[in-house]
């Protein structure tokens, strides 16, 4: 057994931790170093893994080679919510003017009736009886007889339209009412200044009131029905299930074009409602599939029996909504106002 001094014992214990510490330095670097290593290798895996940022609205996208196609933009996180009445550059035109130059083919009654179906639907509607016969003004229960004013004094005098509009006794519905006055006007108007715009100026002080504006129009193509296109952003054209209506329609649609090319470039036909529909018929099928064909997608699924509790409600001043409220004919205008509301 070999026992070394004091002195010599001591040098070895420092020379052993001095070696130590000098192995446990380099081992620190060594785990710092791979440490580094990890971690650039963990920021580009992460990198690589998260999704890239979403492009901007105007940023293009390469559909196929060659092709470049803006990208659609973000959707808003909320939707815009505005009052129509309130935002002229917004609001949309919903005056339409029911029209066909062939007489008794259910042209007042679709007014009258239309008009009340979509007040019980909450709509405010402006019903202008444009026709001097004044039917749809006698279908809610107004005396056309005995009027102070009328849509005549409008179009011909400087009788403000507020002061002539009427309310009825169907909700929410309003009338311009026409009395006999109004026959003269087709007369009266050939030598009045925009003659065929008179009453789209008349009525553009009180359109933003309404929800509906319905133009009872004549059966003619004269003046007063002119005027009724020229204001109307839309047509609606009762179409009889019988044969012989539907010789006039090429002549209403030449009318419609010209209207349309030189006075109301935004005119449009809004739709075909087919009326006094006879299931029990194979002619009023017939009528019906040759008046789709024609029209398309333009003539509403709705169609309009022939009632006799509809033509007995004008008899007694009142829309069929209210006269027969659970009959066939009123459960025909109430869907056919669904129909509207879609479509506006």
């Amino acid at each position: 057994m070999i026992r070394m001094g004091s002195g010599a014992y001591t040098r070895d214990v420092d020379e052993r931790r001095d070696r130590m510490q000098d192995q446990a330095g380099h081992m620190g670097d060594a785990a710092e170093a791979d440490a580094g290593v990890g971690t650039e290798a963990a920021a580009v895996a992460s990198a690589s893994s998260a999704p890239e940022p979403e492009p901007s609205s105007t940023q293009k996208v390469p559909l196929l080679e060659g092709i470049e196609a803006p990208m659609l933009p973000a959707p808003p996180a909320e939707p815009r919510i505005y009052d129509w009445r309130s935002d002229e550059e917004h609001r949309p035109r919903r005056v339409l003017a029911v029209v066909n130059q062939k007489g008794g083919v259910g042209k007042s009654t679709t007014a009258v009736n239309l008009a009340a179906a979509l007040g019980e639907l909450g709509q405010k509607v402006l019903m202008v009886d444009l026709d001097p016969q004044g039917n749809a003004t006698s279908g809610f229960g107004l005396d056309k007889n005995q009027r102070e004013s009328c849509i005549y004094d409008s179009l011909l005098g400087d009788t403000p339209l507020a002061q002539v509009i009427e309310p009825s006794e169907s909700a929410n519905v309003f009338v311009a009412p026409a009395t006999i006055q109004l026959a003269g006007a087709e007369i009266e108007l050939v030598s009045s200044l925009s003659r065929e715009s008179r009453l789209r100026t008349v009525l553009e002080p009180v359109e933003a009131d309404f929800d509906f504006v319905l133009i009872d129009c004549p059966p003619s193509l004269g003046l007063l029905t002119i005027n009724g296109l020229t204001a109307a952003s839309g047509l609606i054209v009762p179409v009889q299930c019988e044969y012989y209506a539907l010789e006039g329609l090429s002549k209403l649609l030449d009318s419609v074009r010209l209207v349309k090319t030189h006075l109301n470039p935004g005119l449009e036909l809004f739709g075909a409602v087919m009326t006094m529909f006879d299931s029990r018929t194979k002619l009023s099928q017939q009528v019906v599939d040759e008046v789709r064909d024609f029209f398309g997608d333009r003539v509403f699924r709705t169609l309009i029996p022939r009632s006799v509790r509809i033509s007995e409600a004008p008899s007694h001043g009142m829309p069929v909504t209210l006269y027969d409220t659970t009959g066939r004919g009123a459960i025909a205008y109430r869907e056919l106002a669904k129909e509207v509301l879609l479509r506006a």
